[in-house]
């Protein structure tokens, strides 16, 4: 490395510098360990030069020439300086912070060693969308030790169009902030999530009546003996080429149909019917065994007399496993479950034949809810019906049964 004498940097001063085959280092003569440093390539760079407390030579790089100017420069040395007389080494802490974990390495250790152990499949394959699309591109390069509370809440505002979402991706940091503090990353205390205002939900409280049940129920049989119609424009060019009116039907099979009506009759989730195998069902005891549930332990679901006769109408192959197999390409190919995609696209079909547009398969559940809070059943018993974790999320139906209620007030109306 080649030194020059002290020379008084100036923007002129420091462009007449040549390059040399190794780095040519010119100090300030003004200030005292701040100086320029010219590479072989022609690159400018200003630096502050100090010894620790340790009696280390650190070299602090402070920036480019030409993106800050000489005299920025040394007004950021003086500050560098002035912070190595209190006992601080600016190199080391730049070095620390370079090398903290990013947001980025949080969620990785975030999602392998909790998502995968703790959360259901299902929640696992939202929370893998959510981080992948929304989170890594907003907060991903933060360092995990310098996010602030305003870089979360301005990533929340940025999802406000869906507030659902926006909420779920603001549970997700903050549980992931959670844990950086559990495991080092961050001091305790720090969660930057905390006290952000969580959007309000449109909560869904749809359930079907008596009436739509009865249209459901005949556009299953239908979809299942004549088919159901398709849509189609007949103002696109392509329509000529389509079967004739009295051929344009579509017949889902016993299997699509009964998984409508064990969703109905179990209260069960769309993933825990899909997956039912066979050696679940005890006929004997009237019970199906969940191994895999959102709460993360197996359940038992009692099966009523209408659940046992759709179990008992469908055909079983020794086989397959599964009680609701989706279709085989080959006779040699692995037996698999019906794959969700598949039943919600036919669900979309068998709904708006019935009219329920605004139906989703998960409303099946809520109806089942609602009728046994309608029905009389107290919360707890609700609860466990539906195996929810607590009657908080029980309340909503429960609150529901006013038929009940108005049967008492009618009874008190006539006796007084």
């Amino acid at each position: 490395m080649q030194n020059e004498k002290r020379r008084n940097l100036t923007k002129r001063y420091v462009e007449s510098v040549q390059p040399a085959d190794t780095p040519v280092t010119v100090f300030d003569a003004s200030l005292r360990g701040f100086g320029v440093r010219v590479m072989k390539s022609g690159h400018r760079s200003y630096f502050a030069q100090y010894r620790n407390r340790e009696g280390r030579l650190r070299w602090f790089t402070i920036g480019a020439h030409g993106e800050i100017t000489v005299d920025e420069a040394r007004t950021i040395a003086k500050r560098v300086l002035h912070s190595v007389v209190d006992g601080k080494d600016p190199a080391a802490e730049r070095e620390t912070f370079r090398k903290a974990p990013t947001v980025n390495d949080l969620l990785d250790r975030y999602l392998s060693e909790h998502v995968r152990m703790r959360n259901a499949a299902t929640t696992q394959a939202e929370v893998d969308r959510l981080v992948t699309v929304h989170i890594r591109p907003a907060i991903g390069k933060l360092k995990v030790a310098a996010a602030t509370r305003n870089d979360i809440s301005k990533f929340h505002r940025r999802l406000s169009d869906t507030p659902r979402q926006a909420n779920f991706a603001l549970a997700v940091c903050s549980k992931a902030f959670s844990l950086a503090e559990l495991w080092g990353m961050r001091v305790d205390g720090t969660n930057p999530c905390k006290r952000i205002e969580r959007n309000s939900e449109a909560h869904r409280e749809r359930f079907l009546s008596g009436e739509e049940l009865t249209r459901l129920g005949a556009v299953l049989r239908r979809a299942e003996t004549t088919g159901l119609p398709w849509k189609v424009d007949e103002a696109k060019s392509n329509a000529k080429h389509l079967p004739a009116a009295q051929h344009r039907f579509t017949v889902y099979s016993r299997i699509t149909t009964a998984v409508v009506e064990l969703l109905l009759y179990t209260g069960c989730r769309l993933s825990e019917i899909l997956n039912l195998r066979w050696d679940q069902i005890d006929f004997a005891a009237g019970t199906i065994l969940l191994h895999k549930t959102k709460a993360g332990k197996p359940q038992t679901v009692t099966i009523n007399t209408q659940a046992r006769q759709v179990l008992n109408s469908l055909k079983r192959d020794d086989n397959c496993p599964w009680i609701l197999p989706g279709k085989r390409t080959t006779e040699k190919a692995e037996w698999k479950p019906l794959a969700k995609d598949a039943m919600e696209a036919a669900w979309q079909k068998i709904r708006a034949a019935a009219g329920l547009d605004d139906v989703r398969m998960h409303d099946l559940r809520h109806t089942v809810g609602t009728y046994a809070g309608q029905s009389g059943a107290n919360a707890f018993l609700v609860r466990d019906l539906l195996r929810h974790a607590n009657v908080a999320m029980t309340g909503r139906y429960v609150n529901k049964a006013d038929d009940p209620v108005r049967t008492l007030n009618d009874l008190v109306g006539k006796r007084i």
